[in-house]
């Protein structure tokens, strides 16, 4: 992969500039540092706030696929076994759908905090991967919301068992907090591995990797992605493909993505022809 093409004099110039312009002393720098940080915790401190308020809708969503896959089956529940347990689940709800909703303002307050002693060109290469990232770990939360916990607890039921003469029913009566940790376990893990195109492109295009060595440790990459499906998904084969077949197809994706980028300089830096 090649690096980014040199800037003309006359651009490279106006860029030192700029960034001499706004350098400052470590004291402003540590200001600064604390106003972006102080600017993320008002952010997050209400969402949290909202989303504690409609705490138990967010639940509602979060457990619709358990609830789907037991409809018009009597006697169906969610369970707590201790008495601060439903409230601290309220608490989890709130502060995780807090760092979600909140995640494009902390990367924006880190954003703005780094800029400034970037040059023009790096901006505009750094700018689609940040905003790339946020909706990178939507796709793999959705995933995990509308395939990936469904085959799961379906999955999960299939334990089941009425019992036999002289033996006892076995059914699932699953603990609020613990069905809560599987989903929030599995959102940020999805999210987590659906970053790999974006991670894989950024280091393409700073010149870490190249096209050619991607292209070489394909079968690397594809064995890789099965055994993080193996790890991250629940232990059942529908889930394990549901991971391990997006992360090869949005590897894929990333190499078109560098030979797009790829191409694009090399036409950049060629001469218009006669």
């Amino acid at each position: 992969m090649t690096s980014l093409p040199n800037l003309p004099d006359s651009a490279s110039s106006r860029d030192d500039d700029e960034i001499e312009a706004s350098r400052a002393p470590l004291i402003e720098h540590l200001i600064e540092l604390r106003t972006r940080l102080i600017n993320s915790l008002w952010a997050f401190g209400i969402a949290f706030a909202v989303c504690y308020y409609f705490a138990g809708h967010i639940y509602d969503f979060l457990v619709e696929p358990f609830a789907q896959q037991v409809t018009g089956q009597a006697g169906r529940r969610l369970i707590y076994t201790a008495p601060q347990e439903a409230f601290f689940t309220q608490i989890k709800v709130a502060l995780y759908a807090a760092f979600c909703i909140t995640f494009p303002v902390t990367l924006n307050q880190i954003w703005k905090f780094v800029a400034p002693g970037l040059y023009r060109h790096e901006k505009r290469a750094l700018w689609p991967f940040l905003a790339a990232t946020p909706v990178m770990f939507v796709l793999g939360a959705a995933l995990v919301q509308y395939l990936v916990m469904p085959f799961a607890i379906k999955f999960f039921l299939s334990f089941e068992s009425a019992g036999a003469v002289g033996s006892l029913p076995i059914q699932m009566e699953t603990k609020v907090s613990e069905y809560l940790s599987l989903v929030m376990t599995l959102i940020f893990a999805f999210g987590v591995a659906f970053q790999t195109p974006v991670l894989l492109v950024l280091l393409a295009r700073v010149g870490v990797l190249t096209l050619e060595d991607l292209r070489s440790k394909r079968r690397y990459a594809i064995l890789a992605a099965v055994v993080l499906a193996a790890v991250l998904a629940p232990p059942d084969p529908l889930s394990m493909i549901a991971l391990a077949i997006p992360l090869i197809f949005l590897y894929e994706v990333a190499l078109v993505i560098i030979w797009w980028m790829d191409r694009a300089d090399k036409k950049s830096v060629e001469p218009p022809a006669p």
